[in-house]
């Protein structure tokens, strides 16, 4: 099958395409590159990566194509919320104006990466994919958007599918500390203690990349009839956890390193349990196999074996990245870099 992977050189594409290509896929790279530079070590083949933005492809590049896989977005809530409407441009509108030009494309396969942020407000009760709804921040409304759109494109030869994922975790070449897992890690390895931004009270269902990329293979895989136009929650159902409670599993595996809150912490208001059995049953091959414990334990050896420089110097996230490309004229108002 010829994959193009949109995103390919990021935190999910760099576990993902030697994944797809073990598999015996053939895949194209494209990636703006917007993040080059953050990896924890060079990423073999990156001579190969077609650098474009998504949002300037022609419909005439993606013919011959069997399936491509849409993760380039502007990801999770923080980035987000720095500039909330052109989210929604890149997240949304562009997402489904990109799964258009892929349909009329003749590409019979469209996989979207979505989240479980769109459940955003949801309580303590295990919810899945029927259940309403509610997200609370530009991120999740975006992709909620993008779902419904990209979902009423579907044809009997075109097969839309979008995978909503749990917290993401865990290692790749191209490693993310401003998810919860990986920064709290990462925090107790450079400061020795575990800083949360609220109460830890909040629910979330966890996913490691490894499972991610599991799930993006079966959704490729499997038969376009039972798959065009659902929506699948990715995970483990097993693996929804309390913040403070990974917080502690963290702590024990780093030698009862200390949980600091703020001293007006406050509960979150994104809290959500989700159900993934849809999945396990309606993907064919979908069988995640990493529980949150040994995940953990994963993030914690990959993090003991770096270097604290570099460690240090990748903690501060993708936001400071932006903000360092900006203040050297090196990126436009939204977002497209400008080479060097």
């Amino acid at each position: 099958m010829r994959v193009l992977v949109t995103g390919s050189e990021g935190y999910v594409g760099a576990a993902l395409v030697p994944m797809l290509e073990a598999a015996g896929h053939q895949v194209t790279r494209m990636d703006s590159l917007l993040f080059a530079g953050c990896e924890v070590r060079p990423l073999p083949g990156r001579s190969r990566v077609v650098r474009q933005d998504f949002r300037s492809i022609s419909e005439s590049a993606l013919v011959g194509f069997d399936s491509v896989v849409h993760l380039a977005a502007l990801s999770n809530d923080p980035l987000s919320n720095l500039d909330p409407e052109l989210t929604h441009q890149v997240n949304h509108r562009e997402a489904a104006l990109f799964a258009r030009k892929a349909r009329s494309a003749g590409v019979p396969r469209f996989v979207f990466s979505s989240t479980c942020s769109v459940y955003g407000r949801q309580g303590d009760e295990m919810i899945d994919e029927g259940a309403a709804p509610n997200p609370v921040t530009a991120y999740g409304v975006s992709k909620l958007r993008a779902e419904g759109d990209i979902a009423a494109l579907a044809t009997p030869d075109f097969a839309p599918v979008s995978l909503r994922f749990g917290t993401a975790y865990g290692w790749s070449d191209m490693v993310r500390f401003d998810l919860v897992v990986n920064n709290l890690v990462a925090s107790a390895r450079l400061d020795g203690q575990l800083r949360l931004n609220s109460d830890g009270r909040a629910w979330r269902p966890m996913v490691h990349v490894g499972d991610m990329c599991a799930g993006f293979l079966a959704a490729l895989e499997a038969p376009g009839g039972t798959v065009s136009g659902e929506v699948f929650n990715i995970g483990r159902t097993q693996d929804n956890w309390m913040i403070i409670d990974l917080a502690r599993e963290i702590s024990r595996l780093m030698g009862g390193c200390d949980i600091q809150m703020p001293e007006d912490s406050v509960t979150d208001t994104r809290s959500y349990r989700v159900d993934c059995s849809k999945a396990e049953t309606g993907l064919p091959g979908f069988a995640p196999t990493w529980s949150v414990e040994r995940g953990i334990a994963q993030v914690v050896a990959k993090v003991g074996d770096m270097e604290e420089a570099r460690l240090r110097a990748l903690f501060h996230g993708r936001i400071a990245h932006l903000l360092a490309l900006r203040e050297a004229g090196r990126l436009t108002s939204d977002l497209r870099l400008v080479p060097a």
